[in-house]
Formats: C-alpha cells, sequence, structure tokens
C-alpha cells in the first residue's frame, strides 16, 4: 500500500501522527503538485491520498486519471473541491476527518489580521530591524465599529472579540436572523449600511456561487478611507481586481488577508507588493492542536479501511461498504 501526504508545505505531516503504525510506504509533498497533470503524474501510483484541507483539488477528470486510487482522506469533515459524483462513480472510498469543528484557530487568526492592520505591525516591525523607528500612526478599536459579514460558528466569537475590545458590532448575512444577532449583542443592518458604516469589515461566509464575489467594487466604494477589511474565508468571496485597486488607490485604509484566489500564491502576485496589507499564507487553521487531531484521524481512517472495517468518518462510501 501506498499512501500520500500532500500539501505538507511545513513538512511537519511525518511527525504529526505514528505513520508507522501502517503496513505502507508513505510520502509526503512538501509542495503543490499544480494542476490537474501533475496531479495524476505524481499520484498516480498511490492508492490512498490524504488531502490537506481543499489545497488540492479532486475534480472528476483528475479522479478518472487515478486508477490506483482506492481511498481519498480530506482533513476536515468536508473538502468543496473533491468531486463527490465522481469519487462515488470510481467507487472510491472518501473519509474525512475531526480536528476543525473547534472554531478558535481561525478566530484569533482574523483578531491577529484585525490588529496588525490597525497598528501597522509588519511594516513597525521590519522597521525596527532594518535599524528605524516607530513611523505609522496606528488607530483605537475602542469605540469603533466592527461589521461581521456572517454571524455564524466564527462570525459569533469574532465579534464577542470585538465587543470585548469596546467595539460596537453590527451584521448582515442574506439569511440573517435579527433575533439571533440580538441575542449575542450584534445590531442587525443591511448590507450597504454595515461597508459604509464600519471601521473594520470581517467576512466569515462559506464560499458557493451565492457568496462568490460577495465583495465587489460597490461594497469597497461603500467603505470609508480608513476602513479595514479582513477576509480569512475564502479568497473569491472578494473582488481581488476590485479590492487590488481600492488599495492601491487609497481609497480603503487597509486590508488583512489570509486567503486568496489562488493558492499557494503565485510568486508574482501583485498581492505581493500591494501597500496597506497584511498578509498571511492561509494560516486560518494552521495550528500544532488542529494538525494533531486531523492526523490523527486520518492514520484511524486508513486503518480502519486496510482492516476491512467501516471508516469512522466516511463521507462517501462504494455500495456495500460504510
Amino acid at each position: 500500500m501506498k499512501v500520500a501526504l500532500l500539501d505538507d508545505y511545513q513538512g511537519l505531516a511525518r511527525s504529526m501522527a505514528d505513520w508507522s503504525r501502517l503496513d505502507a510506504e508513505v510520502v509526503s509533498f512538501d509542495h503543490h503538485l499544480g494542476g490537474p497533470d501533475g496531479v495524476v503524474a505524481a499520484l498516480e501510483p498511490f492508492d490512498v491520498v490524504v488531502a490537506m484541507r481543499e489545497r488540492t483539488a479532486f475534480p472528476a477528470d483528475v479522479l478518472r486519471r487515478l486508477p490506483n486510487l482506492r481511498l481519498l482522506v480530506t482533513t476536515g469533515p468536508a473538502n468543496a473541491v473533491v468531486d463527490t459524483d465522481a469519487v462515488a462513480e470510481r467507487g472510491i472510498v472518501f473519509a474525512g476527518t475531526g480536528g476543525v469543528s473547534d472554531n478558535a484557530p481561525t478566530v484569533e487568526m482574523t483578531w491577529a489580521l484585525i490588529l496588525a492592520t490597525a497598528r501597522h505591525l509588519p511594516a513597525e516591525e521590519r522597521r525596527l530591524r532594518d535599524g528605524g523607528w516607530q513611523q505609522t500612526l496606528g488607530r483605537d478599536l475602542k469605540g469603533r465599529q466592527l461589521g461581521v459579514v456572517g454571524l455564524g460558528g466564527i462570525g459569533k466569537p469574532v465579534a464577542a472579540v470585538g465587543q470585548a475590545f469596546g467595539m460596537d458590532v453590527v451584521g448582515w448575512s442574506r439569511h440573517l436572523d435579527p433575533d439571533d444577532a440580538r441575542s449575542v449583542g450584534v445590531e442587525p443592518v443591511g448590507k450597504e449600511e454595515l461597508f459604509a458604516t464600519s471601521d473594520v469589515v470581517t467576512i466569515h461566509m462559506k464560499l458557493s456561487e451565492g457568496s462568490r464575489g460577495l465583495v465587489g467594487r460597490a461594497e469597497l466604494d461603500l467603505m470609508t478611507a480608513n476602513a479595514i477589511l479582513v477576509n480569512t474565508s475564502r479568497g473569491p468571496i472578494v473582488d481581488e481586481d476590485a479590492l487590488l485597486s481600492a488599495l492601491t488607490e487609497g481609497r480603503i485604509g487597509g486590508a488583512g488577508l489570509d486567503v486568496y484566489g489562488i493558492e499557494p500564491l503565485p510568486v508574482d502576485s501583485p498581492w505581493r507588493s500591494v501597500p496597506n496589507a497584511v498578509l498571511t499564507p492561509h494560516l486560518g487553521y494552521v495550528t500544532a492542536e488542529t494538525y494533531t487531531a486531523m492526523y490523527a484521524d486520518a492514520l484511524e481512517d486508513i486503518e480502519e479501511w486496510a482492516a476491512g472495517r467501516p471508516v469512522p468518518r466516511v463521507i462517501v462510501a462504494p455500495p456495500g461498504e460504510h
């Protein structure tokens, strides 16, 4: 049996679980495999693939060109870039893991970006290391307005932290329950009002056809010249060209971004030189505790499958399997 551990950028996957428990050759890939042809070329020999969240896509075209693949495990309970119909068609067992049900890592990452952007921390840290001293002027959060787009499992605790900082918090989503929002101290408002009046706007929605491009030129034009936009959800929720223009033209105060339309971010991406932005490489769930839980579950999924027993966290199973 050959097992592939994908997108192990930090080279940590082999140390996060006791893979020696498997009677298998385990190979970790510390780089992104690229497009469909690269994925197929690298993974064709493997019986089992462990995908790290949504870093590598498995559309129908890829799955049909992996004749040896019998078990696909995604870290996390679901994976939007795996074609589940094609998985079923091929008779592949598709399983998930725990490890991301606690939203604390992404909530914490959101606030790291808000604070770093509001106080220009990366620029000041670089300046200090280069021999300089303070140059920028930060802004208080207390008394400001936090606009939360998407008041769910991540949006609500993000709002609670804002309240702890003394911020007024408003919220919007297409299906927001006003009573539910008010029960956690968040004032429900319209989309336009949220963007026009908030000093910090933070996005916490799943990527779907309905949310793709949800924040575009119209929404960014409503924001004030000092307002900050933070996105720790998915890159395509924001129109990246419109946001680049707003930042380079100084029409908004700044942005804190952990997600992008193309990941890993290309070396020549304009984001690498955009002003007034704090950029992180999709670190929202990248913590030792999360990785340990996810890889432990992935190992258990493989062990149970190899032994012919029901896979604990199966998402799609061929007929007769559980």
